[in-house]
C-alpha cells in the first residue's frame, strides 16, 4: 500500500505540458485531486477525475467537478469529451496501457491530446544499482514500485503511443539527477546514456486519424 503522501502530490511540473486554452480535462489516477485542483485554478476549466482507491477518490470529489471511484477500463462509461486526458505516473500500473490509450481516442475533443508522465526504467541511480547488485528488487515506491506492471524507456514510450494510434508531439525528460557520478558516467560514455539522468518522461500525443 502506498504511503499517505503518495496521493497528495500535485505534480505542478506537469502544468507546462497542458495545451493553451484548456477548457476540460480528465485526470486518470487523480489521487486526492491535487493536480486537478491546480489545473482548475490555473486554467479556470472543468476537471473530472478517475481514481480506483476509495479514500483519495472521496477527497478528490471535494475538489474536482466529478470523480469516478473506479478503474479506467471499458466498463467505465464517460459521456463527454475532453481537451486533454492526463496520466501522471499511471499507465505503468495498468495491465494493458495500449487498450487504455485506444479507449481515450473517443474521449478526446477535436485537437485533444494525451499528456502523461511515465517513469524511466533507465534512471541512473536505479539502473546502476540493479546492475551492481544483479537484482531486480521491487520496492514500495519509485522506479521499482511493486505495483508497476509495465516498464518503459524513452523509445518504448514513443512506441506505446504510436502502436495505440497517436503521434507523439513532444517528449521531454523531467526531474533530472544532479549527481556528480552521473555527470562522470555520461562523459565516460560520450553521452550515450544521457537519457538516464531523468526520473520520468513527460509526453504529449495526439490521435492519428
Amino acid at each position: 500500500m502506498p504511503n499517505e503522501n503518495y496521493y497528495k502530490l500535485n505534480r505542478s511540473e506537469m502544468l507546462q505540458f497542458l495545451p493553451a486554452g484548456l477548457n476540460s480535462l480528465l485526470d486518470v489516477g487523480c489521487s486526492e485531486g491535487g493536480f486537478g485542483l491546480l489545473v482548475k485554478q490555473t486554467f479556470n476549466c472543468t476537471v473530472w477525475g478517475v481514481e480506483p482507491t476509495e479514500a483519495p477518490a472521496f477527497a478528490a470529489s471535494k475538489k474536482l467537478d466529478k470523480v469516478f471511484n473506479a478503474f479506467f477500463n471499458d466498463a467505465l462509461s464517460i459521456d463527454r469529451q475532453f481537451d486533454a486526458i492526463t496520466f501522471n505516473d499511471v499507465l505503468e500500473h495498468m495491465p494493458d496501457p495500449w487498450s487504455v490509450l485506444k479507449k481515450c481516442r473517443s474521449l478526446l475533443s477535436d485537437n485533444g491530446s494525451i499528456v502523461a508522465s511515465i517513469p524511466n526504467i533507465l534512471y541512473f541511480h536505479d539502473f546502476i544499482g540493479m546492475l551492481l547488485s544483479k537484482d531486480w528488487k521491487y520496492e514500495e515506491a519509485g522506479i521499482f514500485d511493486k505495483t508497476h506492471l509495465r516498464f518503459f524507456t524513452k523509445k518504448s514510450i514513443i512506441r506505446l503511443f504510436e502502436e495505440s494510434g497517436y503521434q507523439v508531439t513532444s517528449i521531454e525528460g523531467i526531474r533530472p539527477t544532479d549527481s556528480k557520478k552521473f555527470t562522470l558516467f555520461n562523459l565516460a560514455t560520450f553521452g550515450y546514456w544521457k537519457e538516464a539522468q531523468f526520473l520520468q518522461f513527460a509526453v504529449t500525443a495526439k490521435p492519428v486519424f
